[in-house]
């Protein structure tokens, strides 16, 4: 997360941070209008997503040109946060009869994807600050180039997702949408210290991409709400098709359930040269590209001093460790000595369905180098089991994508569990140290940023207590809105004295947006009181129905894919 200094700064807001504060004020007044008219347009859309209803185009009022296409088109851009850029880009069926949900959503993903495909090729073109001595800069471009790459790949999984049932493409479709929304966004936030014309060129360069992903998560969202009562099937007609992989099947499974996979490695990891490479990236190189067979790497208990990365390609890979605390991974990349912080985890996995198993990820960076991760995880369908995630600011990026994390313990002081996947943690132990001088600790900063993207954190029966039980000196909270939408819950945890009974702590000022989502169940200890929190509207009571939405068998869609896993688990509350 690219926090400037004055982030820092808690209870003072600049002049910039004024102006974010009146623009997320707009933001939610638009979004306020959308969620109300959605209630009287529903059924508008039950008519118009069926192609029951066209009428003839209108010209505008200047030339006589075609403005607005057919109802049906026009009812579902009307739902989407940039109704223009939807109108546009959805033209070619203004003059198409009885339009089928399918091409309204196949076309808006498709032109999507055309966009993005022009600024990824700028990007991998030209780089305008090779030779600058602003490192910074220099390193967010690059990584522009992988996090572009990334948000295409999202996208080409949307048009080959195969012929599905809309039940049981939706989940993966929002997922892989709200995927490639975060990595644009992300690209965009490298650049947050680069001067007022470098980060106007860079939004410039994306607003048309951003805009058109948006609309077509909102696009499904939308279709899918009104699926149960409309009974579309077999919505999802495109060619190609997106395979489970083949661990699912009995031989793999049982591999992972008995834990015995250090005997049945591919590749084995040790220092003393016992294995066949004596470095966890070494080890990487040898993985198949996208192998939908697991491939098992065991490293041996020692201290791997480097910056290791799963690429995209490598899938379905499972690392196992001596225990978290014995085989640990250490790096200290870090944003004061010139890295953006996408750039500085110890550990970053993209490649999807990668598994963790007893594995340390530290950052030793310090808490003076403010923002240095440990662990960043990119891979849907990502597990960590038993391991150690171990910084101080932004320990954990849980970036994008579907994650897991069961009986691990993370430590950190300001914002350590942070990103915008849909992440669960379970049985985990929460830990938190002392600060920088004038700091205060929070747990979590979601990073939500549309209404549509069915991203959060969910935290169920873990315990927050100060690392080692020391006492400390400054105030913790439960975490803090990142972003317009932060969704972030507690379900079930013993949450220490610590817990200061504000509960949450605003980004800038003295509240957040209305439009977050913040909320506490059934948690008990000395610090889960909740009649002193602080009262926000987006600070909500939860019944058990609504926590159960937040649960690995609704959140994540967990019970195929961690079950298979051979991972503890608990599906609901």
């Amino acid at each position: 997360m690219i926090n400037m200094s004055s982030f820092k700064t808690y209870g003072k807001i600049d002049e910039a941070e004024q102006l974010k504060l009146e623009a997320r004020q707009k933001t939610q007044k638009r979004v306020t209008i959308i969620s109300i008219s959605s209630i009287i347009l529903v059924c508008v859309i039950v008519a118009a997503v069926l192609g029951t209803s066209h009428s003839s185009r209108e010209n505008s009022q200047s030339g006589g040109t075609s403005q607005s296409s057919a109802p049906s088109i026009k009812a579902v851009c009307d739902l989407t946060l940039y109704p223009n850029t939807c109108y546009s880009s959805l033209s070619p069926l203004n003059n198409t009869s009885h339009v089928q949900p399918e091409d309204i959503f196949k076309l808006a993903t498709q032109v999507a994807m055309n966009e993005l495909s022009k600024v990824a090729q700028y990007f991998s073109d030209h780089n305008d600050f090779n030779g600058s001595t602003d490192n910074t800069t220099v390193v967010a471009w690059e990584n522009c180039v992988q996090l572009l790459s990334l948000a295409l790949d999202h996208l080409n999984m949307v048009l080959s997702s195969g012929s599905l049932t809309l039940l049981e493409a939706a989940d993966d479709l929002k997922t892989w949408l709200s995927s490639a929304g975060t990595y644009q966004d992300t690209c965009k936030e490298g650049f947050e210290t680069a001067s007022a014309t470098v980060k106007t060129s860079i939004t410039n360069w994306l607003q048309n991409s951003t805009e058109l992903t948006s609309n077509c998560l909102a696009i499904i969202s939308w279709i899918s709400n009104v699926e149960s009562s409309l009974k579309l099937r077999r919505l999802m007609s495109f060619t190609g098709h997106y395979d489970d992989p083949k661990w699912l099947n009995p031989k793999d499974r049982k591999l992972l359930q008995t834990w015995d996979v250090k005997k049945q490695a591919n590749n084995i990891v040790a220092q003393d040269g016992s294995g066949q490479y004596k470095n966890v990236s070494a080890a990487l190189t040898a993985v198949p590209d996208k192998s939908t067979n697991r491939f098992v790497i065991y490293v041996k208990k020692g201290s791997y001093y480097e910056n290791v990365k799963v690429n995209k390609n490598k899938w379905n890979i499972v690392m196992v460790g001596d225990g978290m605390n014995d085989t640990v991974v250490y790096g200290s990349l870090n944003n004061i000595d010139g890295t953006p912080t996408f750039s500085t985890a110890t550990f970053a996995v993209t490649g999807k369905g990668f598994i963790a198993i007893d594995m340390g990820f530290r950052n030793i960076a310090g808490a003076i180098k403010h923002q240095a991760v440990a662990l960043l995880s990119d891979s849907d369908h990502s597990i960590f089991y038993r391991c150690f995630i171990d910084a101080f600011q932004d320990s954990l990026y849980a970036h994008t994508n579907r994650q897991f994390y069961s009986e691990c313990n993370i430590t950190g002081t300001v914002d350590f569990i942070f990103g915008n996947s849909a992440v669960v943690f379970q049985n985990c132990n929460i830990l938190l140290k002392e600060p920088l001088l004038g700091q205060q600790n929070t747990i979590t900063a979601q990073g939500k940023f549309d209404p549509n993207q069915n991203t959060g954190i969910s935290i169920q029966n873990c315990t927050i207590f100060p690392y080692g039980y020391a006492n400390l000196s400054c105030q913790t909270y439960l975490g803090r809105p990142w972003k317009n939408y932060s969704t972030t819950v507690y379900i079930g945890n013993s949450l220490g004295s610590l817990i200061d009974s504000s509960g949450w702590l605003p980004w800038v000022g003295t509240s957040a947006p209305d439009t977050i989502f913040y909320s506490e169940f059934q948690n008990y200890g000395p610090g889960s009181s909740t009649k002193d929190r602080v009262q926000w509207k987006g600070v909500k009571n939860m019944t058990s129905h609504q926590a159960s939405k937040f649960t690995v068998s609704s959140f994540i869609k967990g019970d195929k894919w961690i079950q298979a896993a051979g991972v503890p688990y608990k599906s609901g509350l």
